[in-house]
């Protein structure tokens, strides 16, 4: 027989543990949208507080049992979450996605006086939420970000860099050089024009400092999961995806993806943050504002309940 009194377990609360820190991230105006339906599903989550109980053999190590009824309690984990918004250009992206990724991360300074910039976790964040519009229909779960393939125009008219490969690149610097250097970095590093052959149209995506990344890098999400949690949830207008859309969405996710596996391979102390995007379409065409923040809101909480560290 226990010794320990079951009538009295519920009196002890559920082990804390440390919180999750996620970024959540929306765009900025471009074409038709003085207010990016993005940033509207994102901004009401910001400073956000949620709360998850983690199943008890997840909360405790691998190697150690679950030894008395008080212990298999479940855990108790807050979520603690950041919006921020990021301009719909292939220069922004660039000069502010890695910094994301750092350790401690680099946030960008907030356009909105009502959103002041706030301090990022040291040990960086545990799960980027990346969200973007696109046409009107279903909301999209992505699950691969694509190198190369950017032939449209951004919202302050420029193009995708055009890859040049070279041969002395050498080893990236550290993180923070590495921000300092990309902010200093001339824009027509990135927006040059430079002779092709005949007609041939130059390749566009990632060049200097993502030649070791493959052409196409999937998250590590189980996103078929996900998207079948969501269903369960009463939204039925989601589902898996492939193709971003060769646009600053897909941009961006290739970039996040990369600077993910990157940061993993600079401090192996450290658990890779999970990446993910998801696709939403205009307000009410069909989905609320509304709906898509709870979609979201459902979707970080059953990733925290799923991450391992």
């Amino acid at each position: 027989m226990s010794d320990i009194d079951l009538n009295n377990v519920n009196d002890h609360p559920p082990p804390a543990l440390r919180p999750y820190h996620v970024l959540v991230t929306g765009f900025g105006p471009f074409s038709r949208y003085s207010v990016n339906p993005s940033w509207l599903a994102v901004e009401p989550l910001h400073n956000a507080v949620l709360t998850v109980d983690i199943p008890p053999d997840s909360a405790l190590p691998v190697d150690q049992p679950l030894a008395s009824s008080e212990t298999s309690l479940s855990a108790r984990r807050e979520v603690r979450i950041t919006a921020i918004q990021v301009p719909v250009t292939y220069e922004a992206v660039l000069s502010i996605v890695p910094g994301l990724h750092a350790r401690p991360p680099v946030l960008p300074p907030s356009s909105d006086p009502a959103l002041p910039t706030p301090f990022p976790p040291p040990e960086g964040y545990d799960l980027f939420f990346h969200v973007g519009v696109i046409g009107r229909g279903s909301l999209r779960m992505e699950r691969i970000g694509h190198k190369f393939g950017y032939n449209m125009k951004d919202a302050a008219n420029s193009l995708a860099p055009i890859v040049r490969i070279s041969r002395d690149e050498g080893n990236q610097p550290p993180d923070a050089q590495r921000m300092k250097g990309l902010r200093l970095r001339d824009a027509r590093d990135y927006n040059v024009e430079s002779l092709v052959e005949g007609n041939e149209t130059p390749k566009r995506g990632f060049g200097r400092g993502y030649e070791s990344f493959a052409e196409e890098i999937y998250t590590d999400v189980d996103v078929e999961k996900l998207v079948h949690h969501l269903k369960t949830c009463g939204f039925d207008q989601i589902y898996t995806s492939m193709d971003a859309g060769h646009y600053l969405c897909d941009f961006l996710y290739y970039c996040s993806l990369a600077e993910s596996k990157r940061s993993t391979k600079n401090d192996k102390s450290t658990p890779a943050s999970q990446v993910i995007f998801l696709h939403c379409p205009p307000v009410g065409l069909p989905l609320s504002t509304e709906e898509v923040t709870e979609a979201i809101r459902q979707s970080i909480m059953w990733l925290c309940r799923t991450l391992t560290h």
